[in-house]
């Protein structure tokens, strides 16, 4: 299932992309997205067999109209229920906002630091985060006291360490070893 999701959004991707107008797609997708996973009704209604594509379609639309989405995402979404795969829809918002960040040159960094980093911190890591990746960088903040000093920052499958902790451990090692 998650190759068809990508699949869909890859397919999302290129035409919002062409038209210059990924974000508020992004926004009305996702806002779709939380109000059918927060409606057991739209969700049934969606998924029966039952019910004609037609009204469907006519819900679609007036949803639609109600928050403000473009002919895109409401195109889109007959696309995804004709096709049988609105139980995807979650997995395809992922997905396309994946894509969209990959396309776009961006990278979501995870930084997990032992104190609160003050915005000059803050800007200085970004900095050198996006010389090292060649991206630009979105990052999001945690506390783990933990840590004692410094941050751990995760980036996709890497992860580059300067915690305290860590550099503790190391040094233990090594004197072990010797």
């Amino acid at each position: 299932m998650k190759s068809a999701s990508l699949q869909y959004a890859n397919a999302l991707a290129d035409v919002v992309l062409e038209q210059g107008a990924a974000e508020p797609v992004r926004k009305q997708l996702a806002e779709f997205v939380r109000l059918y996973e927060e409606s057991a009704n739209l969700r049934n209604f969606l998924a029966s067999p039952a019910v004609e594509r037609e009204t469907k379609h006519a819900v679609i639309e007036k949803l639609g109209a109600r928050l403000g989405a473009s002919k895109v995402i409401r195109n889109f979404l007959f696309v995804v229920i004709d096709n049988r795969r609105i139980h995807s829809l979650p997995e395809i918002l992922e997905s396309f906002e994946r894509v969209l960040q990959q396309r776009e040159g961006v990278a979501e960094a995870e930084v997990a630091s032992a104190a609160e980093m003050n915005e000059s911190q803050k800007a200085s890591l970004m900095k050198t985060l996006e010389r090292a990746t060649g991206k630009k960088i979105v990052a999001k903040y945690s506390l783990k006291p933990e840590l004692l000093g410094g941050a751990v920052v995760r980036i996709g499958d890497t992860i580059y360490d300067g915690s305290v902790r860590t550099q503790l451990n190391q040094l233990r090692a090594r004197l072990a070893a010797e």
